[in-house]
C-alpha cells in the first residue's frame, strides 16, 4: 500500500476524509468514521484493480439508516466533494422492475453519466446515492397497488439492483429524459461505482418504539433518547429487505436524531450554514444582519417540536426572513437584528 500512496499522492486517508466531513456534518461521529473507512477502502479497491485480473478487495457499498433530517444525504454529498468524484441523488420509489411503466434501474447510472457530461471513465468511479431505500421493501399487498401478485416497485426493484450493486456492465441511456427509447445507449461498468443507500425505516417496530417512547425519561436524557440496540440484519430481513440485497451493502451505518444543541450548530457553524448564507446575501445589499441567541433557539425549538430535523431549518428560516429579504433593496446601509419577538411573530404564521 505504501507504493500505491507514493504513486497516487491524492489518496485520502480515513482521518482526512473524516476531517472534511466534520467541517460540514454536525454530530454523527460514528457514522462519519465508518463512512470515511468505507471510502478509503473504495479508493484502494480502485487502485488495486489497475492492471490486475481479479480484485481481492470487495465493494464497500453503504446503507445509512436514520430519521429525516439527520444528515444522510449531506454525508454522501460531502464525501463526493472530498473525493472529487461525480455524484448523483436518486429516489428508489421512481424505479420499477424491468418491463413495467417507470424507470429501469440502469437509468440511475444514466443520471450519473449525465453529471459527468457523458464521460464514461469518470462515471465508472462516481457515487450514486439511492434515497428512500426502505420504500422498496418486499410487500405482500401487491393486489392493493394494482400489480396483482407482482411487487414491481419493491422486491422487483431490489432484485434488479443486485447486479448493479455488485458490479456489472450495463447499457445506460445517454438521454435520461428519454430513457424509454431503445436508442443511444452506452456501456458502463458499475464495478467501481460506490452505491450509498439510505432510508428512515420509520415504520420498523424497533425504530417506532424509539421515536415514540412510553413513560417518563430521566433529566439526563431529555435532549437525546436513551441508547437503543442497533438495527440487526434480522430486523432488516423481517422488514422486507432481501438477504442478497443486504449482502451487497456490507457497511451499515445508523444515524441518530440530532439534539437541540447539534441543530443549533447546524444552523450556525458549517461553512455552508443557513445563517452564514443569509448574512452573506444581505451583505450584498450592504445590510448588517445579526441574530440574537434566543431567536435562534426559538427556531430550533420549533423544528424539534415539529420533528422536522435539520432539513426543516431552511423552510423555517425562509418564513422568518421573508419580510427582511423582501425589503432588503430599500434597506441599504442599515443594521438588522432578528430577535425573539420578531421570530415569534413569524412562526405564528406557520402554525
Amino acid at each position: 500500500m505504501k507504493a500505491a500512496r507514493r504513486e497516487y499522492p491524492d489518496l485520502l486517508t480515513p482521518a482526512q476524509i473524516y476531517a472534511h466531513l466534520d467541517q460540514y456534518v454536525i454530530g454523527q461521529e460514528r457514522a462519519k468514521r465508518i463512512v470515511a473507512i468505507a471510502a478509503y477502502n473504495h479508493q484502494k479497491r480502485i487502485l488495486s484493480k489497475a492492471g490486475a485480473k481479479t480484485n481481492p478487495i470487495k465493494k464497500s457499498n453503504v446503507l445509512l439508516i436514520g430519521p429525516t433530517g439527520c444528515g444522510k444525504t449531506h454525508i454522501a454529498r460531502n464525501l463526493a466533494e472530498a473525493l472529487k468524484l461525480p455524484f448523483t441523488v436518486v429516489d428508489a420509489t421512481e424505479y420499477t422492475e424491468a418491463g413495467y411503466y417507470g424507470k429501469d434501474v440502469e437509468v440511475m447510472v444514466g443520471e450519473l453519466l449525465f453529471k459527468t457530461g457523458g464521460r464514461t471513465d469518470e462515471t465508472q468511479r462516481g457515487i450514486i446515492f439511492i434515497d428512500e431505500i426502505d420504500k422498496i421493501a418486499r410487500r405482500t399487498h401487491g393486489a392493493r397497488t394494482g400489480a396483482g401478485s407482482r411487487d414491481i416497485g419493491g422486491e422487483g426493484v431490489q432484485q434488479a439492483l443486485l447486479k448493479l450493486l455488485e458490479g456489472t456492465e450495463v447499457f445506460v441511456p445517454l438521454n435520461v429524459t428519454q430513457h424509454w427509447s431503445k436508442h443511444d445507449f452506452v456501456l458502463v461498468d458499475t464495478s467501481e461505482i460506490l452505491f450509498i443507500c439510505a432510508g428512515t425505516f420509520s415504520d420498523m417496530p424497533l425504530i417506532q418504539h424509539e421515536t415514540n417512547p412510553v413513560g417518563f425519561r430521566d433529566k439526563k436524557t431529555t435532549e437525546r433518547s436513551p441508547k437503543r440496540r442497533r438495527v440487526s440484519t434480522k430486523d432488516l430481513l423481517e422488514y422486507g429487505m432481501l438477504a442478497e440485497f443486504l449482502g451487497r451493502l456490507p457497511v451499515v451505518v445508523e444515524l441518530e436524531p440530532l439534539s437541540a444543541s447539534e441543530m443549533l450548530q447546524v444552523l450556525k457553524d458549517p461553512p455552508d450554514s443557513i445563517l452564514k448564507e443569509y448574512v452573506h446575501l444581505l451583505s450584498l445589499d450592504e445590510i448588517d444582519l445579526r441574530f440574537t441567541e434566543t431567536s435562534l433557539k426559538m427556531v430550533i425549538d420549533y423544528a424539534m417540536k415539529k420533528n422536522l430535523g435539520a432539513r426543516g431549518l431552511r423552510s423555517i428560516m425562509e418564513e422568518v426572513m421573508h419580510d427582511v429579504m423582501f425589503d432588503a433593496p430599500n434597506s441599504r446601509g442599515k443594521k438588522v437584528t432578528v430577535d425573539k419577538r420578531f421570530v415569534a411573530r413569524r412562526l405564528e404564521k406557520l402554525d
